[in-house]
């Protein structure tokens, strides 16, 4: 007799590395899988700009926390180099320019730390280095265990013992910059090992300092690039899709969510074409601010309102530089500091506009990959951080002024043409003048760029918002928007907006996540679960038959006193001893063998 067992579906909802991820993840569990994805490539933001034989990454162009991505790999029955993809390691991490003719190079190489330290801040610099890069160990050790790796699906969730025991050690209520200048006492390292809050769109000063682990993952385990570009690991992915038998279309846009007559149940999505087609759930990776005030019924939903007026990432200018020969002056990866530092982000994330001095980020692919631009030649990106749109592209919004901001409501967006203008006369005069190349500007021979205006067109991001909503204490954690719909059964959410947040590496531990909750709630068993790790980090299992080299013991020989207990103790007996001498007791001895105290003073 033939079965009767119906193939459970599920739709993706854009094609960014959180939903491919997502998709490969749910095949793999049984379900038929479909992606729609609203433009002609994958990625999303993470992807390609090609043009002449230059090559361009959109969006993210470094590849930090390298064990989340064997992890992915690892849970698909797969791994990195088996898809293909080579990574190179960056070496140095980043050259840091500074406006007054100074430079500091940033590597995983200790020795070069060392050296680089002690330039500015002696050997005691050098050490309370090491101390700041324990703290950002314990940052990033218990946030992968604890944050990445768990769901925060209410509030209750944040009085897991295992989680509040280690909260004050996170310092989620200090900036990175507080934190940093318990370490460093120049300005200038100050603000080297702050500047990392720009991967979250935040300001140092603002940024929760649990967040030095980002240049803690940098520092420990290196920066990688993917030889063909960041996409390459989206291909790698797209074809464990394929493989799994994903379904994914591209131009195909999503216009809205179906639902079931009372609105409690998804039952599917309509395509902007008219098309609908079902399914039993529906994964969101659409930007999360803009699905909820555009792809839902009740998209005027006093929530769906509140997420636009939640802090939101910053947005950027960057170009796309062809250039007509190399910059051996420049690096990989570069940093070009603001010399007014807070000022450069007190502009972006308080006025929304661009610094008149900001800081950026020039990243040369070509320099580690030679297939990123022709022979002799250099391809550079140049992303300069600036304030996000005042106005959200909502249909309530456009339907009420489609071309003049000055109506009701709505403020008036700033010049963002005289501003880019204006940002790429200041960038290339900063690094002529920093790194002393060559003019830059004729040997320019084509410029591709984005705005706050095309990301926001070209990925539909709210506001134009390149990293989504914030990272502030209030919008993480069980704050931040659920991964999984609160009234509609069977929608789900991934991407950078909803929990755990931003950045490739991020989004997908998110991917897991969601999967496993879809996957839970439905008594899907996980095929992933209780396989054994890819990557040997726990140290060697301590069990009967261990290797005695291996054993694990607190110290090499059993001691009756630590060195802190044997000091306690000696200020133990100091203490007893001027206690006795200001009583005034004396002792006396009774020649007969009888010990005894006295109370007279001799």
């Amino acid at each position: 007799m033939a079965s009767t067992d119906k193939k459970k579906t599920a739709i993706v909802v854009g094609a960014g590395v959180g939903g491919i991820t997502t998709a490969a993840r749910l095949s793999k569990a049984g379900y038929s899988v479909i992606i729609l994805e609203k433009n002609s490539f994958t990625g999303g933001r993470c992807s390609l700009l090609n043009l002449s034989g230059y090559r361009f990454d959109q969006g993210p162009s470094l590849l930090l926390l390298p064990k989340l991505f064997h992890e992915t790999f690892h849970d698909l029955s797969t791994t990195l180099s088996a898809e293909g993809v080579h990574l190179l390691k960056c070496d140095p991490n980043y050259n840091l320019w500074f406006g007054d003719g100074e430079t500091f190079e940033l590597s995983s190489d200790t020795a070069v730390m060392k050296r680089e330290v002690e330039r500015w801040e002696g050997k005691d610099g050098f050490e309370r280095y090491l101390n700041w890069l324990g703290e950002a160990h314990r940052h990033y050790e218990i946030s992968v265990r604890e944050v990445l790796h768990r769901n925060f699906t209410s509030v209750f969730n944040l009085l897991r013992p295992s989680f509040l025991r280690h909260l004050v050690a996170l310092h989620p209520f200090e900036s990175i910059y507080s934190r940093a200048a318990k370490y460093f006492w120049t300005e200038r390292l100050r603000r080297v090992f702050t500047f990392g809050s720009m991967y979250m769109g935040m300001s140092p000063f603002d940024a929760p300092g649990t967040y030095s682990l980002l240049q803690y993952t940098e520092l420990a385990e290196g920066i990688w690039y993917p030889v063909g570009g960041f996409h390459a690991v989206v291909a790698a992915l797209v074809r464990i899709c394929e493989r799994l038998g994903v379904d994914i279309r591209l131009n195909s846009a999503v216009s809205s969510i179906l639902t079931s007559p009372d609105g409690k149940q998804v039952t599917g999505v309509q395509l902007s074409t008219g098309e609908q087609l079902t399914a039993d759930l529906v994964v969101i990776n659409a930007d999360l601010v803009y699905a909820y005030n555009n792809l839902f019924p009740n998209t005027s939903s006093s929530y769906a309102k509140s997420l636009q007026k939640r802090d939101s990432s910053c947005s950027s200018i960057s170009f796309y530089w062809s250039l007509s020969q190399t910059i051996p002056e420049l690096k990989t990866h570069n940093i070009f500091l603001a010399d007014e530092y807070r000022e450069s982000f007190d502009s972006i994330f308080e006025r929304q506009g661009i610094p008149d001095d900001p800081s950026f980020y020039v990243n040369v692919p070509s320099r580690i990959d030679p297939t990123a631009a022709p022979a002799g030649k250099d391809a550079i990106v140049v992303l300069v951080p600036v304030g996000h749109l005042l106005n959200s592209a909502t249909p309530s919004s456009s339907s009420k002024a489609t071309t003049a901001s000055s109506e009701a409501g709505l403020l008036p967006e700033k010049d963002w043409d005289s501003i880019v203008s204006s940002a790429r006369k200041t960038i290339i005069s900063t690094i002529e003048s920093r790194t002393g190349c060559a003019p830059l500007q004729p040997l320019i021979i084509h410029e591709q760029l984005n705005t706050p205006k095309s990301w926001e067109s070209t990925f539909n991001l709210d506001k134009g918002s390149i990293l989504g909503l914030s990272h502030s204490f209030f919008n993480v954690l069980a704050f931040r928007p659920k991964t999984k719909h609160p009234t509609i059964s069977g929608v789900y959410f991934v991407g950078a907006s909803t929990h755990p947040g931003t950045g490739v590496p991020i989004v997908l531990a998110g991917a897991k996540i969601t999967t496993e909750q879809i996957l839970n709630d439905r008594g899907i068993p996980i095929p992933w679960a209780g396989q054994e790790s890819a990557i040997r980090d726990q140290g060697v299992r301590q069990v009967k038959g261990t290797s005695p080299l291996d054993v694990v013991k607190r110290r090499e020989d059993a001691v009756f006193l630590s060195d802190m207990g044997i000091l306690a103790l000696a200020f133990l007996v100091l203490a007893l001893v001027l206690a006795y001498v200001n009583t005034g007791l004396t002792i006396t001895w009774d020649w007969e063998g009888k010990k005894g105290w006295g109370t007279g003073r001799v």
